[in-house]
């Protein structure tokens, strides 16, 4: 094939050597994946393009470029659009599956320990959400500066931001990325164009309008068959999940507000076990979405854990899988690429806000709270530890010191 990099031909005949190979390598992946969704990014280039050599440069970036432009969690959908690349739509729930299934059983034994205790009473409870203070400002900052970086980027941003701030509902989030799209496709088309790719996935059209469409469905059905019901728990759980996961942009931290309206603000859960979890779901590798099985144990134990997780990954699954087929044709357009450099700054914005709300309003309140969040935030962005450590080392200070 005069040197392509080899990713359909054995798919057929090979089938179930290929899922095995996807399997024991997203799990791999799974399990030793820290530092959120930039990170993984890197780990799936390391593994899928250099060492495996599943697919070339140039593929890698498109598939990247279509994730972080799609609601959902950017980098579980990359590693889903490799699977579907390697082994069909089989492939990519594989790859899901062994990518998201160590966070997830970590996080439901954590949330069981903390079910047991008061977690307001707990000093390594205020240790993880100082952490979370950490981490989130990291992000904001690394974000900031790739993404909104000059005077309009910037200021769209902030706008976003207060936005945001001022009226905490999801709608007003997917308003602002949609209004930020919309500048952007006005401000930056002409700024850079993307190559578009020729090699093509193992699903047709046909299978991507469908999944499209049952996005569709879901997120327009869901709301009208909780109110049919009378809110009954189950379906409103999956309402709430299935909505939050179609509503975030960039994935990763930018899902916290929205989870946060979702369950606190419905008095599905308190305050210091959201944080708790959130700071909690820093110390293990793999997915920030994973979060939801943690909170799903709180609200509804396991039962409710495997509700939310597949609630708030359906939405990306369908949209990855539904959108490949038809990608390649439109990343050379410079138009797109300029809504998505202004979508890009609104998911800063967001970020942003959440920092101050709920995650500062909440963790930090004494100078001794806020001398231990700056300590973390120069352990975790400026010494360069690894989020785990920074992780134990905020539970041990906050059970020493609170």
């Amino acid at each position: 094939m005069n040197g392509k990099v080899e990713v359909n031909s054995q798919s057929r005949p090979n089938r179930l050597r290929l899922l095995n190979e996807v399997w024991w390598t997203a799990l791999k992946l799974g399990a030793t994946s820290f530092g959120g969704p930039v990170a993984h990014l890197g780990y799936f280039h390391d593994t899928y393009v250099k060492r495996k050599k599943w697919m070339d440069e140039r593929t890698y970036a498109e598939l990247v470029a279509l994730c972080q432009f799609l609601p959902g969690p950017a980098s579980s959908q990359v590693g889903i659009g490799i699977g579907i690349r390697r082994a069909g739509m089989i492939g990519g729930l594989v790859a899901w599956l062994g990518f998201t299934l160590p966070s997830v059983l970590l996080l439901i034994a954590f949330a069981y320990i903390l079910r047991g205790v008061d977690a307001s009473a707990q000093g390594f409870v205020q240790g993880l959400k100082l952490v979370a203070v950490a981490v989130v400002a990291q992000a904001v900052l690394g974000m900031g500066n790739k993404l909104a970086s000059g005077r309009v980027r910037a200021g769209m941003a902030v706008g976003c931001m207060a936005l945001v701030l001022l009226w905490q509902t999801p709608w007003v989030q997917a308003a602002s990325i949609a209004a930020s799209g919309m500048a952007g496709w006005l401000l930056f088309r002409e700024e850079k164009e993307t190559p578009a790719i020729e090699d093509k996935p193992l699903i047709g059209r046909r299978t991507g309008f469908a999944c499209l469409a049952l996005f569709a469905v879901l997120l327009a059905g869901l709301p009208l068959l909780t109110e049919w019901t009378g809110g009954n728990p189950w379906i409103s759980l999956i309402d709430s999940f299935y909505r939050t996961g179609s509503l975030v942009f960039g994935g990763g931290h930018v899902v916290l507000p929205l989870l946060e309206t979702e369950t606190v603000a419905k008095g599905w859960i308190s305050h210091e076990d959201f944080v708790a979890g959130y700071g909690a779901t820093q110390a293990v590798p793999g997915p920030l979405f994973t979060f939801a099985a943690y909170l799903g144990v709180l609200i509804q134990g396991i039962p409710g854990a495997v509700l939310a997780i597949l609630a708030i990954f359906l939405p990306g699954f369908l949209l990855v899988a539904g959108a490949m087929p038809f990608w390649s044709g439109l990343t050379g357009n410079k138009a797109l690429q300029g809504a998505i450099a202004g979508m890009n700054a609104a998911v800063v914005g967001i970020l942003f806000a959440a920092l101050y709300d709920p995650i500062w309003t909440s963790s930090v309140h004494t100078p001794l709270d806020f001398a231990l969040a700056a300590v973390l935030f120069v352990m975790l962005a400026i010494w360069k530890l690894p989020p785990w450590a920074v992780v134990l080392a905020g539970a041990i200070a906050g059970q020493l010191l609170f």
